[in-house]
Formats: C-alpha cells, sequence, structure tokens
C-alpha cells in the first residue's frame, strides 16, 4: 500500500482508534463529560486527517477495489464529520440531567460516522452494504435510548425492523443485478443502470429493489412511513442525525450509484425517478400542512425536501453533483440548528420532548434570542432569499433548468410555495402574544453550553451560506 492510499485511508484510522478509546474509557470509569470530550477531540482530528488528501489534488485515490476516496468523497465525509460533531455537542446539553446511563449514545454516533464516511467513499457493493449496516443499526438504540419513553422503544422497534427489511431488500436486488450482469463494483453496477430496459427482467427487477431500499433510508415517497414516527419517537438529538448523518451518507452513495456510469440512467429509470421525486414532493408538503407535532413536520419536511434533491439524480453531468452538494450542506446545517433548538428547550428528564405546536406558542416572549435563531432556521428551510436554503434551492432549480427536466421543477416550485405557508405557521405561532405570559430578560447561560454554541455556529453559516455561497460551491464541485 502506498503512502498516498495510507493517507486516504487516515481518517477511517482516527475514527476507528476515537472508538476503541471511547469504549475503553466508559469501560474503566464512566464519566459524561470524559466521554463527549474525547469524542470530540476524536471528531476534529478525524476532520483534519481529511485535509491532506482533500487538498493535495491527487484526484481519486483506489484505496482497494471496494474503497476510493475523491474529492467527493471526502466533502460528503466532511459533512458526516460536521453534522457529527453538531449532534455530539447536542447530546451534552440533552443528556446532562439524564439518569440513566449516557455514555453510551457518543459511541453509538460514533460508530454511525463511520458508516456514513464507509458510503461516502464506498466502490463496491459490500462497502455499500457494510456501510449502510454502520450508519443505521447504532441509530436502532439510539432512537430507543430513552428507554423510560414508551415511544422512544417502540420507535427504535419499527425503525429495526423496517430498516432491515429495507437492507434486506437492496440486497436481494444487488444479488439478482449480479446474477444477470456478474457486476458487484459500484461503476458496473451504474452502467448496468445506464443500459436498464425491458429486454432485461433481472436487471430491472433488481434496480427497482435497489432503487426501493436506498428510498426507504432517504425518505422518498412511498417508502415514508417510517419517518414521522421514528422522528417522533426519538430523542431530539438522534433525530438531528437521523436527519443529516444517516441522509448525508446515503446521498453520497446514491450519487456514485447514478452518476459514476459515465452516462444518465436508462429512460425507465429516470420516469421511476421523476415519479418517486413528485410524489415524495407533493405528498410531504400536503401531509406537513395539518401536523401540530414540530417533529412530525420536520419529518413530513424532509421528505418534500430530498424529493426536490433527486432531480440531482436524474440529471446528467457534473453540475448536478455539484448542486447535490450545495443542497445537502445547506440542508444539513439547517435540520442541525431547527433540531439543536428542540433539544436545547427539552430534556430527557421529562415525560418527552417538547415537540407540539402548542407548547411554542409565545416562546418568543420567553426565550428572544434562542427564538430568533429558531425563525431565522425556519425561513432557510423555506428558502427565503438570504439564507442558506434558497442558495440550496437555486442549485437544484439550476439544474432542473439546464436539463429541461420542466415537470420536477415544476414539482419544486409548488412544493416550495406549499412550504412556505407550514414553515410560516411554526414562525407566527412563536410570535403569537399569549394572556398572562410576561416579556423577561432571557439569561445568556444557554449560549455558553456547548449546544448553544453549536446554535450559533449553525447560524452564522446558514447566513454565510446565503449570503456569500461560493466558496460552498467551490467545496462541493467534483
Amino acid at each position: 500500500m502506498t503512502a498516498l492510499q495510507l493517507t486516504a485511508l487516515l481518517p477511517f484510522f482516527v475514527i476507528s482508534a476515537t472508538i476503541v478509546v471511547v469504549m475503553l474509557a466508559i469501560a474503566v470509569r464512566r464519566h459524561h463529560r470524559l466521554t463527549a470530550a474525547l469524542s470530540v477531540i476524536g471528531l476534529n482530528l478525524t476532520l483534519l486527517s481529511l485535509l491532506p488528501t482533500w487538498t493535495a489534488g491527487a484526484g481519486a485515490v483506489n484505496v482497494t477495489p471496494l474503497m476510493v476516496v475523491d474529492g467527493m468523497a471526502s466533502f460528503y465525509m466532511a459533512m458526516v464529520l460536521v453534522a457529527t460533531l453538531g449532534v455530539m455537542t447536542l447530546c451534552h446539553a440533552y443528556f446532562e440531567g439524564y439518569k440513566r446511563d449516557r455514555e453510551e449514545i457518543y459511541l453509538l454516533i460514533l460508530l454511525g460516522a463511520l458508516g456514513g464516511m464507509t458510503l461516502a467513499s464506498a466502490n463496491h457493493a459490500a462497502t455499500l452494504l457494510i456501510g449502510l449496516e454502520l450508519l443505521s443499526l447504532p441509530m436502532v438504540a439510539g432512537v430507543a435510548y430513552a428507554v423510560s419513553d414508551r415511544r422512544a422503544v417502540e420507535g427504535g422497534a419499527k425503525y429495526l425492523v423496517l430498516s432491515a427489511g429495507a437492507s434486506a431488500t437492496l440486497l436481494f436486488g444487488i444479488a439478482l443485478i449480479y446474477a444477470a450482469t456478474g457486476a458487484l463494483d459500484l461503476p458496473s453496477l451504474a452502467q448496468v443502470l445506464v443500459r436498464a430496459d425491458v429486454g432485461q427482467p433481472l436487471v430491472l427487477a433488481g434496480a427497482a429493489m435497489v432503487l426501493a431500499g436506498l428510498s426507504f433510508k432517504l425518505s422518498i415517497v412511498p417508502f415514508h412511513q417510517w419517518t414521522p414516527d421514528v422522528y417522533e419517537a426519538a430523542p431530539a438529538p438522534v433525530t438531528a442525525y437521523l436527519a443529516t448523518v444517516v441522509k448525508a451518507g446515503v446521498l453520497a452513495a446514491a450519487l456514485r450509484l447514478f452518476h459514476s456510469g459515465g452516462g444518465s440512467a436508462s429512460p425507465l429509470v429516470v420516469k421511476a425517478l421523476v415519479i418517486l421525486a413528485l410524489a415524495s414532493m407533493i405528498v410531504g408538503s400536503l401531509l406537513a400542512l395539518r401536523q401540530d407535532n414540530l417533529k412530525r413536520l420536520l419529518a413530513y419536511s424532509s421528505i418534500a425536501h430530498f424529493g426536490f434533491l433527486l432531480i440531482v439524480l436524474v440529471a446528467p453531468g457534473n453540475r448536478s453533483l455539484e448542486a447535490a452538494g450545495v443542497y445537502m450542506a445547506t440542508y444539513l446545517i439547517t435540520s442541525l440548528g431547527v433540531f439543536g433548538v428542540i433539544a436545547l428547550v427539552s430534556s430527557p428528564a421529562g415525560d418527552r420532548d417538547r415537540e407540539t405546536l402548542s407548547e411554542y406558542r409565545g416562546m418568543f416572549w420567553q426565550r428572544p434570542y434562542v427564538v430568533s435563531i429558531f425563525t431565522a432556521m425556519m425561513l432557510s428551510l423555506a428558502g427565503i432569499p438570504l439564507t442558506a436554503g434558497f442558495i440550496g434551492k437555486f442549485a437544484a432549480i439550476a439544474v432542473g433548468v439546464e436539463s429541461q427536466l420542466w415537470l420536477m421543477v415544476s414539482g419544486i416550485v409548488l412544493g416550495s410555495a406549499i412550504g412556505i405557508y407550514y414553515y410560516l405557521r411554526v414562525i407566527s405561532a412563536l410570535f403569537e402574544p399569549m394572556a398572562g405570559y410576561e416579556r423577561v430578560s432571557e439569561s445568556m447561560g444557554w449560549a455558553q453550553s456547548a449546544g448553544g454554541v453549536m446554535l450559533l455556529l449553525a447560524m452564522l453559516a446558514m447566513l454565510a451560506m446565503g449570503v456569500y455561497p461560493e466558496p460552498l460551491f467551490l467545496l462541493a464541485r467534483p
């Protein structure tokens, strides 16, 4: 193995060492702050270890036939690590008052981050499946972590069963394609998707099952039913993880699968993607309209957002890869901010998170600074100009217009218009004057906590992306 290949593998070595150190630290002595500190230090070192390969301009480094580390892999690994750092800081604030063991949540999140990094650099079906399971299985325990809440245990069981079913479907689809073509590496599988037609029943069946398995992980209609229930049941930091780390890792694998074949997917696969995208945009937006539970509303919102994002799997060329990276980065930062506020005002010491809209009514008059951040993040999700969300939607629409995907562009515009209503509904509730509420001077103690610092950084990053997006486009360029 060459020095370049070892350097490309360095982030995996560092995060694996961090997992071992955290595991041993928990075994020797349980200490919440020590475990959190070790995890955060390890993640920062992993981020730093990405830089030599990413900045060297060496192009794609084929570490083994199973993995490739190129610009796209480095970008998505960085997103996974940044999102994991955000979730870690939320966990520190959220679980501070938790009366049961708190340390294992950090270990679960680190394992999931390793899975996301593996997916981002996957170049073979075996790596894809290993990364997917490393990403998903720790979060079965993560969803059910607040075991005193019966809904959390039920949500964990539901996620386990449905996630296992989706993984089995994906595996069976790959097996069918292998039986027909003998292909297992992702570039060859991508070529199969380019050539798939009605004369290849095994390939078509396999492609449909692969698409179904990935659609489940991305919460695409009609494979979305688990999303609102699991988002609602999970502790707020775990919900943030599901909305960011999981989606970034799976999207990276999907992009490599659909774009490394040297052309656009076959007309049949494109039609299937267009139908799934339009259904997700419209169904997700319409179902969010009638939600009074904030976590369920955000779950349906994520379904619509990833319907918008499917346009990058249909549109050919590097411009769509760039748009995917920009959209995912803007959505990731915004989601961290939104779920960060929910985590900051909630605690597992209570029976459940503060998640109903009525619990946020008039909150501005009690916590004006936190609500100001929440409002900015909601405006970003709605795609209002000068926010990161606007830049993400602009990039997706630009790719659609360039590729003349008018139906999908119309769906994005319609879904975004519907989305403005339910996001503004949440914002109006935050500022609604309530009888008996007195305006109070909010303590700034929250801003000195790890979670508070993360919220402030997320808001600054969101505004920076919205005002000056050029560096983000440069980073996302494959």
